[in-house]
């Protein structure tokens, strides 16, 4: 049922979307508007409250508490277990905006707070981009995939969304209702991944166009980058999350890695160090204020907040039900403080090393080198700014090709881990979901990508940004669901029994002490009742035994 039900939907929008991409750009514009306009403060309200919300859960007793059985133990290291999460999560988005969003924000400062270009909007950009990278969307996924994680591995309910209801509508989560939730949650899913495969196409053939110094700038080119990625995803998923998805995660890490550490060394390297401190400083500090404005004072502000902070919010809901199934399927026999540290803290950190370095390398340019990157992303466009700016470092030519390699790769990654995700939901939480539903998925996000990249014309963008408006829509019809599932959780969390919330060894303490308490208690009863030595202590031999065991002798 989920599965036709998610395979038709998907039909009827595509083709709304191939045959009226005008009409259907439209419509979710204008939608979305209004759900910017009437229900911004709610999505600021809700993504401060799912950070306070982990941090609670991370600080207190609750911390302790496996995602398991109670001396289950982790199914990969923690290294392939960050690089999987975070490859997932936002990998092809730290690339595509890593140096963009900071140039953006340097010559058009948030809400008009400074003037284009100066130290202070350069302050102000690296402070509100640290905002949109940090805490905030981590603890979005962080929230999602921990009651997944939680109800899947522990209560043994089923790797899915619906599943996490039953505290709260009990049987009817295996019902219809639950699988409306599961329908909602492939429908997001699909199109967030087709959209994000589009995108990260037309950065890719931006970088073979700053390589061979070409018009390389076509549909065709773009469709058919888009089905050598898909080839790639759909061999890499049906291999499995141990085999093929965690493989190409540690190659992204190593990649990246490589690419931001040769940056670091032959660029500024004293100025993205300062970059880096400056703007730590000033988003701990505003963090707080942020954290709460909705620009209900001003029109200004407002719109600048609706295109940005509340869009980015929209966006990373949209993409909690693949990302928080995929973080839950990894982190089995974790507690919940080693997941929400390693989930929040461990890639928020990387993401603002990430975009200092590739921000700040940016910024030097501008600011202390005299050029006009302003104008050049103007005239560029968002996916190639990355590849100007490597051009003016050393060995060039092979730092564009790497990150070419690492936009494939993180792309390859994130669209396989979604593949496997939609398996599941499709096969009612099967971990290892049939592979002929692993490849339909997989074919299917290539298909939709292709068929509204296509259907934009001249505009290549056209056909992906009314879908990308559609996810986000769903994305805040899907928050209401995050909010239910924590009150789920927390509900489920209360009723533990107390020894499950301490510290391993001292829950083991605890409980060999309850054994031996429980034994004593229970020789001291049958002493009362009369029985003999042998009944009381099983293993020992009874004295008349013994004694003619020795006459014998």
């Amino acid at each position: 049922m989920v599965f036709g039900v998610a395979a038709a939907a998907v039909l009827a929008f595509v083709l709304w979307g191939a045959l009226t991409p005008e009409g259907m750009g439209e419509v979710t514009t204008d939608t979305l508007t209004w759900l910017e306009k009437s229900f911004g403060w709610f999505f600021v309200l809700t993504t401060a409250a799912f950070v306070v919300f982990s941090a609670y859960l991370a600080l207190s007793r609750y911390g302790n508490i496996r995602l398991g059985p109670d001396d289950s133990e982790p199914e990969f290291s923690t290294f392939s277990w960050v690089s999987m999460m975070f490859a997932t999560g936002m990998g092809i988005g730290l690339i595509f905006w890593g140096v963009a969003e900071p140039l953006t924000h340097l010559n058009t400062p948030p809400m008009g707070m400074a003037e284009p270009g100066t130290p202070e909007a350069a302050r102000l950009a690296m402070e509100y981009t640290f905002f949109h990278w940090g805490l905030h969307p981590w603890a979005i996924y962080a929230v999602i995939g921990l009651s997944i994680a939680y109800f899947a591995y522990r209560k043994g309910y089923g790797n899915l969304i619906s599943a996490t209801f039953r505290p709260l509508i009990g049987d009817a989560a295996g019902r219809a209702p639950g699988k409306a939730i599961d329908v909602v949650a492939i429908f997001a899913t699909l199109f967030g991944s087709a959209t994000s495969l589009g995108l990260g196409a037309l950065q890719i053939t931006g970088g073979l166009d700053n390589v061979f110094d070409g018009s390389s700038k076509s549909v065709a080119l773009a469709v058919l980058v888009i089905w050598v990625l898909t080839a790639c995803f759909v061999v890499s998923a049906v291999t499995g999350i141990e085999r093929g998805v965690q493989f190409l995660s540690n190659a992204n890490a190593v990649a990246a890695v490589v690419l931001v550490l040769f940056l670091f060394v032959v660029g500024p390297t004293v100025f993205i160090l300062s970059t880096f401190t400056e703007g730590i400083g000033a988003y701990l500090t505003q963090l707080p204020t942020m954290s709460g404005r909705t620009g209900a004072f001003d029109e200004d502000q407002a719109a600048w907040l609706n295109g940005w902070t509340i869009f980015y919010w929209a966006w990373w809901v949209s993409w909690t039900p693949f990302v928080g199934m995929f973080i839950a399927r990894i982190s089995k026999g974790r507690t919940i403080r080693q997941f929400v540290g390693y989930v929040i803290v461990v890639p928020s950190l990387v993401s603002l090393v990430w975009f200092s370095i590739m921000g700040g390398s940016a910024f030097d340019l501008q600011l202390n080198k005299g050029q006009d990157l302003g104008t050049t992303l103007a005239d560029e466009g968002t996916e190639s700014i990355l590849f100007t700016v490597l051009r003016e470092y050393p060995l060039a030519s092979a730092t564009v090709v790497l990150a070419i390699f690492l936009i494939a790769i993180f792309f390859i990654t994130g669209a396989d881990s979604a593949s496997i995700v939609m398996g599941m939901l499709s096969q009612q939480g099967e971990e290892e979901p049939n592979r002929s539903l692993i490849i339909f998925w997989g074919v299917a996000q290539g298909a939709i990508a292709s068929v509204l990249l296509w259907s934009g014309g001249d505009d290549l963008r056209a056909g992906l940004t009314a879908l990308q408006n559609l996810v986000i829509i769903v994305g805040g019809v899907f928050l209401l669901v995050i909010v239910a599932m924590c009150v789920s959780l927390m509900k489920a969390l209360r009723a533990e029994p107390y020894e499950s919330t301490l510290p391993s060894r001292v829950r083991r303490a605890v409980q060999y002490v309850q054994r031996q308490n429980q034994e004593e208690q229970h020789a001291i009863a049958l002493t009362a009742l009369g029985a003999e030595h042998h009944e009381i202590v099983p293993d020992a031999e009874e004295p008349e035994r013994k004694t003619g065991s020795r006459d014998a002798d």
